[in-house]
């Protein structure tokens, strides 16, 4: 099917730690609001509150911390105390990780969780990391598939805040073959594997081509709860897919788009959506290492996606129609003809672009496991900025944090960013071509 031509689409390649970190993002896929429900009794509730006010204090003073505070020293010394006193409640989760109490543990772990996705914590973390490492391999070893998965969680973040240096590729190698073994454990709970695929392609492949169709062509009944591991793994693989160079790229994409588009007729809703959006990523990769780059047999593609976005099956739930329809037009607009709404996240005085599926499922990624706290590690984590193309961290002064900046010099940061990005995508343009 003809579509209009556009220029190629490049990406930027992170390094091993890069990709290691990305690979982390697995552990977003185990919902953790199980954990809240379990915590029921006077240690929980305690633990509960600890979470309360170390996150009542981010919301207060996240921002006042990273720039150059004015006023009178009494002020300061009220923020120090503030910050001491927030740092002794992590340390006291930090303890209740050891507890013998599972609910204590839990508790703990999410506390954690809603900290380090809230808030900055390099300086406090990188004097800690082999306790609360080694804290977490005791979750992942001995813990329920409820706990491995919050330790999972838990790790993810911590890599996360100690950024691209050796600390967090340190703790990344210790873990790494626990969650490796969990993912392969069949008897494992579906929670603990669904937030523990981390170890490569090739082992996620495993564990979602068990939901391609057969030899004749027929998809397999899937088992319950499968099809959320199946989603979690190629959304992980998608992630990891787009770190390739051209070379096995074109392996992959032959191999893959057409079993993901017999995927596309799934009767689970999430991975029917979870399949579109990886067969529009793969598309744009293909195209990002040869423009001319065109999908097998795409008028069928096309024909099962207008289906798609257009169904009115009664026997849908109204939301996942509504869902699945909004999706599905845009990968179709996609095929066809190259169209992506672009999408603007604003923090501060900056913006980060999503242009593409590529892009798209990275910030997703991050977006699922730091939730609100997004937009601050985007602001001033070191990691984030550099893998969104956004340079070292902006020292801003109490006018520009008041929003007190002109429409003008936002013009100025907003376009400075996008020469920067755009001259980072014209690298990664070069790089994949290099390869090929």
């Amino acid at each position: 099917m003809p579509r209009s031509k556009k220029g190629k689409r490049g990406s930027s390649k992170p390094g091993s730690l890069r990709q290691e970190v990305l690979q982390l993002q697995l552990s977003a896929k185990a919902p953790l609001k199980g954990v809240k429900n379990g915590l029921k009794g006077e240690s929980a509730a305690s633990d509960d509150d600890v979470a309360s006010d170390i996150l009542s204090h981010y919301s207060s003073a996240s921002e006042t911390t990273s720039v150059l505070e004015e006023g009178t020293g009494g002020e300061q010394v009220d923020e120090q105390t503030a910050q001491e006193e927030t740092e002794d409640k992590l340390k006291q989760c930090i303890d209740n990780l050891m507890d013998k109490s599972t609910k204590t543990r839990l508790a703990a772990l999410e506390s954690l969780r809603q900290a380090f996705a809230s808030r900055l914590l390099y300086d406090f973390l990188t004097e800690r990391r082999l306790t609360v490492s080694d804290s977490l391999e005791r979750s992942l070893k001995k813990g329920s598939g409820e706990e491995q998965a919050a330790a999972a969680t838990v790790f993810a973040l911590l890599c996360i805040q100690l950024g691209g240096g050796g600390e967090a590729e340190e703790g990344f190698k210790m873990l790494r073959p626990i969650l490796t073994a969990i993912l392969m454990d069949g008897t494992a709970s579906i929670a603990a594997r669904q937030s523990d695929l981390i170890k490569s392609l090739a082992l996620l492949e495993s564990v979602f081509m068990s939901s391609y169709p057969n030899r004749e062509g027929t998809l397999p009944t899937p088992k319950p709860g499968s099809s959320g591991l199946h989603s979690a793994a190629l959304q992980a693989w998608s992630l990891l897919v787009t770190l390739c160079p051209a070379s096995r790229l074109t392996v992959l994409l032959p191999l893959h788009l057409p079993k993901l588009q017999a995927c596309l007729q799934s009767s689970d809703v999430n991975y029917r959506i979870a399949v579109g959006e990886t067969i529009a990523l793969l598309v744009e990769l293909g195209r990002d290492i040869d423009e001319d780059f065109e999908v097998d047999d795409s008028e069928t593609l096309c024909e099962c996606l207008k289906s798609l976005a257009t169904d009115g099956n009664k026997h849908r739930a109204k939301n996942d129609r509504r869902k699945q329809r909004s999706i599905f037009r845009e990968v179709l607009h996609y095929i066809e003809n190259e169209d992506f709404t672009e999408e603007k996240i604003r923090f501060a005085v900056e913006n980060v672009y999503i242009d593409g599926w590529m892009r798209r499922r990275i910030y997703d990624a991050f977006k699922e496991i730091l939730e609100s706290g997004v937009r601050h590690h985007l602001q001033f984590n070191p990691l984030l900025r550099d893998i969104f193309g956004l340079g070292p961290p902006l020292i801003l002064d109490a006018a520009v944090k008041g929003n007190k900046i002109s429409r003008f010099e936002k013009h100025l940061f907003n376009s400075a960013a996008f020469k920067a990005r755009t001259k980072q995508r014209s690298k990664a343009r070069d790089k994949r071509a290099d390869v090929m």
